[in-house]
């Protein structure tokens, strides 16, 4: 079986975090995605951008299941029960996304599919200087041949991603379903930046734009107006504000909360807003105070970014557990206000089964699970 990493991740986890909500009755899903998986190559240990007309080598590498696996497994690795429909190609590279999502990751595939004769889409990523660079190729994955599954399943939530002037059925569905819808928003190509033209939005329960996406859609000029002006669309307006943190508004009870951002040594962003994304909607499932899910959706992301790659850097709940033991032990910057911020995190962590600094698998094709 290949893995996306070597150490098991979903069987590192060790934590329910709806365990105290879970009834017989409540859905056997708690998350359902959908959207298009890549195969993620990374190479790491580049000085600097490669230059045109020569070759550079990098010191690493790694692959991963990218795209919307990087959600999916953020979810997962969190403790939540996560169900991804997509399409695979039937080739080596949509072979191995399959087994590292749900013999690695633990999701459920039940309404995924593989596609006869289409190959996978792949990106390959240069990580260097904090930064990375993508060059991507892919095709739009063929009907299937029978029906469509009849998606969304019964789930407590479900994440979409907006884009002006698409609008997708199940997203409704979903919300109609009692599910929480929790969305995120790319940058609009089109220049227009027109809210009504995110027709989904009137069925989330959450929208998180950064600060430069919700200032252009709300026609202002500060991302916390920006955020008060989209909790009268949404429940919950978050505006992430990159190294200053984050900024959250509840549209229900006019509830703000501000959370200043983890300091860390970023070696790339990938997959960092997907993660921050993730675990906001954990911290909203398990119903914590708002102010306690902006702190753990920002500190998954400044873990996530202290790794390469998207779906590679999530964190699970032993590393979580690895870092609080660290601020505890006084080894990090002001360990007194982190220790202050995170201490609804001593109810739920185990005891961290690796020290920190910790070190992952780097994962390649063709290694099997005995090798790594």
């Amino acid at each position: 079986m290949t893995t996306a990493r070597g150490d098991q991740p979903h069987q590192d986890a060790g934590v329910d975090p709806l365990v105290c909500l879970r009834e017989p009755t409540d859905p056997a899903c708690d998350v359902f995605l959908t959207g298009t998986v890549f195969l993620d190559i990374i190479f790491t240990g580049l000085d600097s951008a490669p230059v045109r007309g020569t070759e550079s080598w990098a010191r690493g590498m790694g692959s991963s299941p990218g795209g919307v696996a990087n959600m999916a497994t953020a979810l997962a690795r969190l403790g939540l029960r996560t169900s991804l429909a997509a399409a695979f190609g039937d080739d080596h590279y949509g072979e191995y996304c399959w087994d590292a999502l749900e013999q690695g990751e633990g999701i459920d595939l039940t309404l995924s599919r593989t596609a006869p004769g289409w190959h996978s889409p792949v990106t390959v990523s240069m990580a260097y200087e904090g930064e990375r660079t993508m060059v991507s190729h892919g095709h739009e994955a063929p009907p299937p041949d029978d029906a469509l599954p009849a998606y969304p399943p019964h789930a407590r939530a479900a994440v979409a991603s907006l884009a002006p002037g698409r609008e997708e059925d199940w997203v409704a569905q979903a919300a109609r379903g009692g599910a929480k819808v929790f969305a995120d928003v790319g940058w609009d190509d089109t220049g227009r930046w027109d809210l009504a033209g995110l027709t989904d939005l009137a069925h989330c329960e959450a929208f998180l734009p950064n600060a430069a996406e919700a200032m252009r859609y709300t026609r202002t000029d500060c991302p916390r107006a920006a955020a008060r002006a989209l909790a009268d669309k949404v429940r919950y307006a978050v505006v992430t504000l990159g190294a200053e943190g984050a900024y959250a508004v509840d549209g229900g009870t006019g509830e703000t909360a501000e959370v200043p951002a983890i300091q860390v040594s970023a070696l790339d962003p990938t997959g960092a807003g997907d993660v921050f994304v993730a675990g906001f909607v954990t911290g909203t499932l398990a119903d914590w105070p708002l102010a306690d899910r902006l702190a753990f959706a920002g500190l998954t992301a400044a873990l996530s970014v202290q790794e390469f790659g998207g779906s590679l850097s999530a964190p699970t709940w032993g590393e979580i557990a690895a870092w609080w033991q660290r601020v505890q032990g006084h080894e990090s910057q002001d360990p007194e206000a982190l220790r202050d911020r995170y201490a609804f995190l001593e109810r739920l962590l185990p005891a961290p089964a690796r020290p920190w600094p910790l070190r992952r698998a780097v994962p390649t094709i063709g290694f099997r699970a005995a090798h790594t």
